[in-house]
C-alpha cells in the first residue's frame, strides 16, 4: 500500500507515535507491528509532530536554563555554556547557607566532568589548574572512559594548603581516570622573588613541562574572586600575607585564573607575583583552543564577567543564579 495512505490516517500516525514515544519501540519494531516500511514509520512520526498529535514540553526550571545558556553564549561569543539547574525557580530571598553553596559547587563540578568527558579525545592535551571545584570535578569522572591522553599541570604547587586540592594530585588523578600520561611541575607556584623563579624555569624538568604548555588543546579550571570580596581560596586560606593581599587590591585585581591575576577588563595586572609565578603565562593561556571555566556562586559575578571580557573563557559551566547575575551586571555596565 502506498505510504501516502498512511499519512492520511490519523489513527496510524497516532499508533506510530504511541509505540515510538511511550512504548519506546524502535522504528524497525514499529514497521513490523504495523506492517509498513521503516521510511514510512519515520514519516508518520514526523507527521505526528507537524500535526501536533505529539508535543514536547521542557519544564521549568530546565527551560529557563537552556534560554540562559543561549543568551550567554551569544552575548559573549562563547563556544558553549552549561547551566546547572539550581535555584532557577527561587523567588524568595532566603539566606544562602554554606551547605547550599557547597551543593551548588558540586553540581556545577558534576556538569563540568560530564562536559569534559563528552569532548576530550586521545589527541587532546588537557591542562589542569588547582582548586576546590577541580577537586570535586575529578571525583565525578567516569574511570571507565579511557582515552590514553596527556595531562599537564598549568602551574606549580601551592604548599601549605589541602593536599587534595594541589594541582599535582589533581592531574595525577585525572590521568588515572582517563588513562594516559601526566606532566607535573615539581616546583612551588609562587616564589619569594623573580630571580628564584627565573632560575627554576631553567631546570630541565621544569622546561619540559613548559614546553607542554604550547601543546594544550583543552584547559579546565576554576576562577578565584578578589572583588567585591576576597572569595579566592588563595586569599581565604591565609597562604598570602596581608601585605601581599593589599598589593593585589592596590593593583585593582578582581580575580585569578591559573594563578594569574587580572583586572575588570580581564587583562593581567602588574602585581608582585607576575614574575614570581611558575606556570603558564596569561597570554599563552589565552591561546588554548578550548578554555573551560567551571565556577559557581553569585559572589563571583564581577570576576567572571571580567574573565569573559578578557577572552579567558571559551566554555562557561556555571549555575543559574551566577549566569543571570553576569548578564544583569553586563547590561548595567
Amino acid at each position: 500500500m502506498d505510504a501516502e495512505v498512511y499519512n492520511q490516517s490519523t489513527f496510524i500516525i497516532l499508533k506510530a507515535a504511541y509505540l515510538y514515544y511511550l512504548k519506546e519501540k524502535s522504528q524497525n519494531e514499529i514497521a513490523e507491528v504495523l506492517n509498513i516500511s521503516v521510511p514510512t514509520v519515520s514519516r508518520l512520526i514526523k507527521k505526528a509532530k507537524e500535526e501536533k498529535i505529539v508535543e514536547f514540553v521542557i519544564r521549568d526550571p530546565y527551560l529557563d536554563c537552556i534560554d540562559l545558556e543561549e543568551t550567554l553564549k551569544q552575548e559573549f561569543n562563547l563556544k558553549d555554556v552549561v547551566i546547572a539547574p539550581i535555584n532557577a525557580q527561587e523567588t524568595d530571598q532566603k539566606e544562602v547557607t554554606a551547605e547550599m553553596t557547597d551543593n551548588m559547587k558540586k553540581l556545577v563540578a558534576l556538569e563540568g566532568a560530564r562536559y569534559l568527558q563528552r569532548i576530550i579525545t586521545e589527541n587532546d592535551v588537557l591542562g589542569i589548574s588547582w582548586g576546590e571545584t577541580m577537586y570535586h570535578l575529578i571525583q565525578y569522572l567516569n574511570p571507565c572512559q579511557k582515552i590514553n591522553g596527556e595531562f599537564v599541570t598549568m602551574h606549580g604547587s601551592i604548599s601549605g594548603l589541602n593536599a587534595d586540592l594541589d594541582v599535582r594530585n589533581l592531574v595525577s588523578r585525572t590521568s588515572m581516570a582517563f588513562g594516559g600520561k601526566n606532566h607535573s611541575l615539581l616546583a612551588e607556584a609562587l616564589l619569594s622573588n623573580p630571580e628564584t623563579a627565573a632560575s627554576i624555569k631553567k631546570e630541565k624538568y621544569v622546561k619540559q613541562v613548559y614546553e607542554m604548555f604550547d601543546k594544550i588543546t583543552i584547559s579546565i579550571s576554576g576562577i578565584g574572586s578578589l572583588y567585591p570580596q576576597l572569595d579566592s581560596l588563595i586569599c581565604k586560606s591565609e597562604y598570602l600575607t596581608n601585605g601581599e593581599i593589599q598589593n593585589l587590591q592596590d593593583k585593582n585585581v578582581v580575580g585569578d585564573i591559573v594563578l594569574r591575576f587580572f583586572d575588570r577588563k580581564g587583562q593581567e595586572c602588574e602585581t608582585d607575583f607576575k614574575d614570581r609565578t611558575i606556570g603558564i603565562e596569561l597570554e599563552q593561556f589565552k591561546q588554548i583552543k578550548t578554555k573551560i571555566s567551571v565556577v559557581s556562586g553569585q559572589v563571583k559575578t564581577h570576576t567572571v564577567l571580567a574573565a569573559l571580557k578578557g577572552g579567558l573563557i571559551d566554555v562557561l559551566i556555571t549555575d543559574y543564579d551566577l549566569g543571570k547575575s553576569i548578564l544583569q551586571l553586563n547590561a548595567a555596565s
